[in-house]
């Protein structure tokens, strides 16, 4: 896990290096710079988590000829170089790196299929002079770049370009973006005028002449659905197998291991997983049971209790960290800065987490994030089934009967859950009148692969919610050089939970009920049947009252806030100052706060922060 960076043409040495050190965060354990005059730059900062030494330093260059920048991991490298090594491959160091290049030299860009992990690297040709560039399947691994004037830019972050472009301003998509927080992360659309993001699922060869990369898609999850077992019970201990060996070979790493327990279901289940399997493969990191837990006293978003019920019945080492609101202030135009994006909460709990892990030794962080999205652990993807056979009462009784178990709703009026969970009247007629005039949408065309209630976990897993999150906890971990593994996202775990039946998914009167039987031997059942849900976000109406008041009274009243265009100063003075003083404060005023004034936040921290 590190920070990359690569021009075409190659650009001044030291001019270069101050680049790459904006990524400095992203590795802090060392860097390298590697180029073939007039033609390319390549850039590395290290954050090194498999072999440890020299050996696995990059840029990297195998046979003389291929030469690799690369930010990520590829869990499965134990496998390849084997498989590799039996095609008469030999290798130096101990790094997925290497197999990587030696991969590539063997299969080409279909290398991409046999990958097990998260990656956005880059592959200089010495022979051919070409640029190959890829991004993992779900967009785990970030990737940026910019045509300006002859030159070719790309960079694990935006900051890392800026130095590059001839003026930093917002883009033309910026208001966009920020009226679809949820959405413009799957987009090439960025913040800054002049930066593109590369797709995920993608790899591509640039054409510096035409100021272009010929991109091409490698996987789509609906090409990759699997035979599932009809039996339920199969279901579950399938799901397990897979489950458990993608938390395995995500535990392999020569540095300490840990992970951010929250006490909800599903960072327990990683925790619980790591346990049952830490001692079946050699390669794993001989510490990982150190859980970090982020606690808010006396606040809705305080979870300790769960947290402790399952490390003390694992008996794993914990932290818990209180995060204080008086002492983050002063961070928090550097974490924006480091952030570099905008969302709906602030990223200071998270990254005072990941932190705390740095500063007790712990370099990897193995969590939940996916779930949600393979399981519709929010619970609002449940009358999308609907829409398979509107017609049919028998499927909508059911459905409603569903949903007021998953609720624990004893009212008795079932068509007001119904149209509540259709999105209202309109969308109930809109379905209706589509079947009876025999229209298909295109949502349609994919439902026929995935169904409805599939369908819409798919659009939030690859295009709205969860490309979201994996952006931001990207950035929460890396500010501090903490790398975070996912054994949800395990593309194997993915195309088989698309596989599976909503019926799988909801089952006696609870959502994730698949994850639930399959973790019910190992866990306790207070977390395991437990069916509240709490977000880990920042307690922001409390900390805006506390810690947190006087800087945002004198933020409101400044003149920089009074002149900015990305926001109505007056509109947000009065939020704050409604928030301050109204005696019932709730969550959700908060929540309104922070997205009213985030832009100015990011603004003065991202977009005029001085470069040095």
């Amino acid at each position: 896990m590190c920070g990359i960076l690569g021009t075409l043409p190659n650009t001044q040495s030291s001019f270069f290096e101050q680049a790459l050190n904006l990524l400095s965060h992203r590795g802090p354990d060392g860097y390298g710079i590697w180029e073939e005059e007039g033609h390319i730059s390549l850039g590395h900062r290290r954050l090194a988590i498999i072999d440890l030494s020299d050996n696995g330093k990059q840029p990297m260059t195998y046979r003389d000829r291929w030469t690799i920048t690369f930010n990520g991991e590829i869990f499965n490298f134990v496998e390849l170089r084997e498989e590799l090594k039996q095609k008469g491959y030999s290798f130096q160091s101990h790094s997925d790196t290497e197999v990587i290049l030696a991969a590539y030299q063997e299969w080409g860009e279909k290398c991409l299929q046999k990958f097990n992990g998260m990656w956005a690297f880059a592959i200089w040709d010495k022979k051919t002079k070409k640029l190959f560039l890829a991004r993992d399947r779900f967009g785990i691994k970030p990737l940026f770049y910019a045509f300006v004037e002859d030159k070719f830019i790309f960079a694990s972050e935006m900051k890392a370009i800026f130095p590059f472009l001839k003026e930093i301003k917002i883009s033309k998509q910026f208001f966009w973006c920020l009226e679809h927080i949820y959405e413009y992360e799957h987009s090439e659309h960025c913040l800054i005028e002049g930066i593109k993001r590369f797709p995920a699922a993608h790899y591509g060869f640039v054409d510096l002449k035409n100021q272009k990369i010929d991109l091409k898609a490698y996987w789509n999850t609906l090409d990759n659905l699997q035979e599932v077992p009809e039996n339920y019970e199969q279901q579950v201990e399938k799901f397990r197998e897979l489950f458990f060996n993608a938390c395995k070979i995500r535990t392999r790493a020569d540095v300490n291991v840990g992970t951010a327990l929250s006490g909800g279901l599903d960072s327990s289940s990683i925790v619980t997983a790591l346990s049952v399997v830490s001692h079946s493969d050699k390669y794993i990191s001989k510490d990982w049971q150190n859980a970090f837990v982020a606690i808010f006293p006396n606040t809705e978003l305080d979870e300790s209790y769960y947290a402790r019920l399952l490390t003390e019945k694992l008996n794993i080492k914990t932290f818990f960290q209180e995060i204080n609101p008086e002492k983050a202030i002063n961070d928090l135009e550097n974490y924006l800065w480091l952030f570099e994006e905008m969302y709906l909460t602030s990223p200071v709990p998270m990254i005072e987490t990941y932190k705390s892990m740095r500063e007790n030794g712990i370099i990897v962080s193995i969590d939940g994030h996916g779930a949600d999205e393979l399981f519709s652990g929010y619970g609002n993807a449940l009358f999308n089934i609907a829409k398979q056979d509107p017609f049919n009462c028998s499927l909508t009784k059911q459905i409603i009967q569903t949903y007021k178990e998953i609720r624990s709703i004893q009212d008795n009026k079932k068509w007001k859950y119904f149209i509540d969970g259709y999105e209202g009247r309109k969308n109930i007629i809109k379905t209706f009148l589509e079947k009876l005039l025999g229209k298909i949408p295109e949502e349609n065309i994919k439902a026929k692969k995935l169904g409805f209630f599939n369908l819409y976990l798919y659009e939030i897993f690859h295009k709205t919610i969860l490309p979201t999150l994996l952006r931001n906890y990207d950035r929460y971990s890396m500010a501090v050089g903490v790398e975070v593994r996912m054994p949800f996202m395990d593309y194997r775990l993915v195309s088989f939970c698309f596989s599976l039946p909503w019926q799988s998914k909801y089952r006696n009167g609870y959502t994730k009920a698949t994850l639930r039987d399959a973790m019910s031997p190992y866990m306790p059942a207070e977390i395991t049947w437990r069916k509240s849900k709490i977000g880990f976000g920042t307690p922001f109406t409390q900390w805006l009252r506390g810690g947190w008041k006087q800087y945002f009274l004198d933020t409101i009243h400044s003149e920089e806030f009074v002149n900015s265009s990305l926001i109505d100063s007056k509109l947000v003075r009065a939020e704050v100052e409604n928030l301050i003083q109204n005696p019932n404060p709730t969550f959700v005023m908060g929540q309104k706060v922070w997205k009213l004034i985030m832009p100015f936040l990011w603004e003065k921290s991202v977009l005029k922060r001085k470069i040095k």
